[in-house]
């Protein structure tokens, strides 16, 4: 399993003691947000309201299932809601 550097949007940070980043190990995108939950509880609430996740520059809503390849750029972003 790969562990990935994990960009974080600014209402993250003080759940992650402030940092820009965080390292986690996961294989795609359902068990980042696990080990997320698992490791920052105070993330909880935003990723049951929805995150979208970019890797290498393509945004991810609803594919959890999707591979996180090593070495990958993963930005954490707020989902935006369509009206």
């Amino acid at each position: 399993m790969t562990e990935h550097e994990v960009k974080l949007w600014s209402a993250l940070r003080p759940f992650a003691q402030g940092s820009d980043t965080v390292r986690i190990k996961a294989r795609n995108i359902r068990e980042l947000f696990a080990r997320l939950e698992a490791d920052y509880p105070g993330m909880a609430p935003f990723i049951a309201q929805g995150i979208a996740v970019s890797i290498d520059g393509t945004l991810y809503r609803d594919s959890w299932d999707t591979p996180l390849p090593a070495g990958a750029e993963v930005f954490l972003l707020p989902r935006i809601q369509g009206g």
